[in-house]
């Protein structure tokens, strides 16, 4: 396959670091061609651009993105969610017309399942502070499935992409050797299995699950509400 591993990082040092090291070694021993974007090392532009312009920079990303079967997001979990990089990265990159208010001949918007991404399945690869208890389904921090919704769901899945379970390291700011050896161990395993994992069964907007004002239909999921339902887990 041929794959991007994009890395929002500003320590290369780092246990994040490392586990991109291990993890674009492990592609490129599979034999899979490999494309990184560094953003930190690229210096990477995070501000919005005035509309109607696309600069080379982005340009690129955009090529890496049409050349790629599978996309690697890699970042620490920061105040809930994404560094500002790479956020930066999603607002430059997947702008209107490429990403988000694209039709389809019929004149649907394409989104949620559809898009100029359908076809290429997304990783996402994170690293919390917190313990794992603490970011389950009763922990402070809330559940990660949750803070990782926006990103899975609202950006990668919106533009068309199968996004994979996500891999999470806990407790990073105090992770041991063994903590590591097992951690580059679980990345090494979801990295060979990169084509045959099941996709998050997020349902598409246009799968006839939602109403015309997109809102799940009353038969699905009855009496349940909230980012879960949007998640087909029962035939």
């Amino acid at each position: 396959m041929n794959v991007l591993w994009i890395f929002a990082h500003p320590e290369p040092r780092s246990l994040g670091g490392a586990l991109r090291d291990e993890g674009l070694a492990t592609l490129r021993s599979l034999g899979h061609d490999v494309r990184e974007s560094d953003l930190y090392a690229m210096g990477w532009n995070p501000v919005v651009e005035q509309v109607g312009t696309t600069p080379a920079d982005v340009r690129a990303e955009q090529d890496k993105l049409a050349w790629a079967d599978t996309v690697v997001v890699q970042f620490p979990l920061w105040w809930y969610g994404t560094p500002a990089i790479l956020k930066g990265w999603f607002d430059r990159v997947f702008v209107k017309g490429y990403a988000y208010d694209v039709r389809g001949e019929d004149g649907r918007t394409l989104r949620y399942g559809e898009g100029v991404l359908a076809g290429k399945r997304a990783l996402v690869v994170v690293t919390a502070g917190g313990r794992e208890p603490s970011l389950g389904p009763r922990g402070v921090n809330g559940p990660l499935d949750e803070l990782l919704f926006g990103l899975q769901h609202g950006t990668l899945f919106y533009a068309g992409m199968s996004v994979l379970p996500p891999l999470a390291v806990y407790g990073a700011d105090r992770l041991s050797q063994d903590g590591f050896t097992e951690a580059a161990e679980l990345l090494r395993k979801r990295l060979r299995t990169l084509s045959t994992t099941a996709p998050l069964p997020f349902r598409t907007q246009n799968g006839g699950d939602y109403d015309r004002d997109f809102v799940l239909r009353p038969e699905l999921a009855p009496g349940r509400a909230g980012m879960g339902v949007h998640q087909c887990l029962t035939p």
